[in-house]
C-alpha cells in the first residue's frame, strides 16, 4: 500500500531521517515503530470520529458507553467510576454525562439505598448508539487489517499486547489524563 502522507507531514522515513540529523543517537527501527503507532492511533481516531458522528455522537460519547457495557448488566456505573476509567476529571465526566443524559443515551439517578451516591446507567438508546458504532468500527478494522493474514494478526496482536502491559507496567497512573501533564 503507497503512503501518501499530507503537505504538512513527512513520511515516516523523512520524519526519522531529520531526528538523526539532530540526534545521532536514535535508533531509527525503535523510532519507526513508535512513529508508526502514533500515527496509527491519531488516523483511527479520526475515523472512529468521522464514523460516530454519523450516528449523531461523538467519540467521547463513545467511550463512556463502552465503558458502562464493559462493566456489565445492568450497564451501571458511578460518574467518579467513569471518570476514572476514562481518565477524566470529575468536572469533565460531569459534562459528559450532561450531554448524554440530555440526548437520551443514558440516565442519572441517585442510588436508592444511598441518596448520595449517583448512578450512570445506559439506556436502551444508548445501548443500540453503542452497537452500531462497534458495527462501524468493525468493517473499518476488518479494512484496516486486511493485508494480514490470521497469523499475522495473531502476532501482531500478541506483540502490541506485550507493548501495552510494558507501559501500563511502567506507567500505571497513565491510562487517561494526568493532572501534572495538562
Amino acid at each position: 500500500m503507497p503512503h501518501t502522507p499530507s503537505a504538512d507531514e513527512p513520511s515516516l522515513d523523512e520524519q526519522i531521517a531529520a531526528y538523526q540529523r539532530e540526534y545521532q543517537d536514535l535508533d531509527p527501527q525503535v523510532e519507526k515503530i513508535v512513529s508508526a503507532l502514533g500515527r496509527l492511533n491519531r488516523r483511527m481516531n479520526v475515523a472512529y470520529g468521522r464514523q460516530t458522528s454519523t450516528l449523531g455522537i461523538s467519540n467521547a460519547e463513545w467511550e463512556v458507553l463502552k465503558a458502562l457495557v464493559l462493566s456489565g448488566a445492568p450497564y451501571q456505573l458511578g460518574p467518579g467510576d467513569l471518570a476514572k476509567r476514562l481518565g477524566l476529571t470529575p468536572a469533565a465526566m460531569t459534562h459528559r454525562i450532561d450531554r448524554m443524559v440530555g440526548e437520551g443515551l443514558v440516565t442519572r439517578e441517585r442510588d436508592e439505598n444511598n441518596r448520595v451516591r449517583v448512578i450512570i446507567e445506559l439506556t436502551d438508546d444508548g445501548r443500540q448508539k453503542w452497537l452500531e458504532a462497534m458495527q462501524l468500527a468493525a468493517v473499518f478494522e476488518e479494512d484496516l487489517l486486511q493485508d494480514l493474514s490470521t497469523g499475522e494478526r495473531s502476532v501482531l496482536g500478541e506483540v502490541l499486547t506485550r507493548l501495552l502491559r510494558r507501559v501500563e507496567h511502567a506507567q500505571p497512573d497513565a491510562g487517561g489524563r494526568l493532572t501534572d501533564l495538562d
